[in-house]
């Protein structure tokens, strides 16, 4: 009998700019005095100084604060369990960036490799005017203050980018002719510094999966990250949800590669003040009916966790509820991985239930039972793409968890039928 295939280990399928981790993060950028360190503190509900001067911040602070989600809180409701985690962002908060920063003006050096640092940005855009709170540049301009900061990015990769060629041809001139540069790496790097050159972010190009690993894997460009606009409104602009500025941000935003769901305005002014309420619930109760609008906080975590790429699924019993970050378009054996690395290791199946269906199907118990009846329980293989929100169980084989990879390959290829003799036994 001729031997049986061999079994592929099954890779991510996920090809994307920046890093493949769960633990990515968001940083706070903008000019000084924008909202960003106040944002910060809302967010992670921490004390971080956010006084009224350029370059308060001059070293990142780092916090995490937990995605909102009504699944999350249902299924705790329901098994009211010990042991309850919920999916984090974390979020990093950068001092201000200013014009000439990529020549080094304002400490910019520093800032900007604390940005190369972040896998994302929430960019703060300042559009409220107050006297009281001063501008770098004396005056309220927010498509001045967008171009600002997006050209002093695309400056400093460009600067990112000169370096990894030289580095580049030096390999090549040591190599003494054993070595040529890659067509691929010289067109790549020829067509990001023409779209730097104007101003272009990395990120709105179009490009291939082998550039974007090539991108990935040589350069840690800027641009590249992706960005949320969070316009910062005073509080009677945002309780009236019109602002002179919005249409002006949203052209700004639209032309140079976002959509309208990349800009969310909110109110640092609004959001403390719901903050300084929060203990009286009372109060609290009565200037929401009054005001009739409600917290962007909750939409600006959700929104930044998304925009990183991150998706969760959820484990669900009685001695724990947790969220278990991957990235979208994470297969099975490598979401398990998520859990432990012995579990994609051993990966055997993942039996599955869409969290909607588990949600409409339960009756309001905790029991598979129902959602086996309907036929919405299902057991996926190595495969299947995870989707969000979904209620896994795993099934792996210790066997192969512990097995050393090179036994675990050699068993694989050869097919040896004294594998499920061993197994058994």
């Amino acid at each position: 009998m001729p031997p049986k295939k061999a079994v592929e280990d099954v890779t991510s399928n996920v090809v994307a700019f920046g890093r493949v981790r769960k633990n990515l993060k968001m940083g706070c950028v903008g000019l000084p005095n924008v909202g960003k360190s106040s944002l910060f503190n809302l967010l992670t509900e921490q004390s971080a100084p956010a006084e009224n001067y350029p370059f308060c911040t001059i070293e990142p602070n780092e916090a995490r604060c937990a995605v909102p989600d009504a699944r999350y809180d249902f299924l705790c409701d329901l098994w009211k369990p010990p042991s309850m985690y919920p999916a984090y962002l974390q979020v990093t908060d950068i001092a201000g960036l200013i014009k000439g920063a990529s020549q080094g003006e304002g400490l910019g050096n520093a800032f900007l490799s604390h940005i190369q640092a972040v896998d994302g940005m929430f960019h703060i855009v300042r559009a409220f005017d107050n006297d009281e709170v001063l501008h770098v540049d004396d005056s309220i301009d927010p498509v001045r203050d967008l171009n600002t900061i997006q050209s002093e990015l695309c400056k400093k990769d460009l600067d990112i980018l000169q370096k990894t060629i030289v580095a580049e041809e030096a390999i090549v001139r040591k190599a003494g002719g054993k070595y040529k540069m890659l067509p691929l790496f010289t067109e790549t790097t020829t067509k990001i510094k023409a779209m730097l050159e104007t101003d272009k972010p990395v990120r709105d190009g179009s490009w291939t999966p082998a550039e974007i690993l090539l991108i990935n894997e040589k350069m840690q460009l800027i641009t590249t990250k992706p960005v949320i606009y969070l316009v910062n409104l005073t509080m009677k602009d945002y309780l009236r949800q019109k602002s002179k500025y919005l249409p002006l941000i949203a052209k700004w935003v639209t032309e140079h590669g976002g959509t309208p769901r990349d800009i969310v305005p909110f109110s640092i002014e609004f959001e403390e003040k719901l903050y300084a309420l929060r203990e009286e619930p009372t109060k609290l109760e009565e200037f929401m009916k009054e005001c009739k609008v409600k917290s962007k906080l909750d939409k600006i975590i959700t929104e930044g966790f998304t925009k990183l790429g991150l998706q969760y699924y959820f484990t669900a019993g009685e001695k724990e509820i947790r969220c278990w970050t991957i990235q979208k378009g994470c297969l099975a054996p490598q979401a398990a991985g998520a859990i432990h690395g012995d579990f994609e290791r051993g990966f055997i199946k993942a039996e599955v239930v869409a969290y909607q269906d588990f949600h409409d199907l339960c009756e309001g118990g905790k029991s598979m039972g129902p959602i086996k009846a309907a036929g919405k329980y299902r057991q996926e293989g190595k495969t299947y793409v995870v989707q969000d929100g979904d209620i896994i169980h795993f099934q792996f084989s210790m066997f192969l968890a512990f097995l050393p990879r090179t036994k675990r390959l050699l068993l694989a290829s050869k097919a040896i039928s004294a594998v499920p003799k061993i197994a058994k036994d």
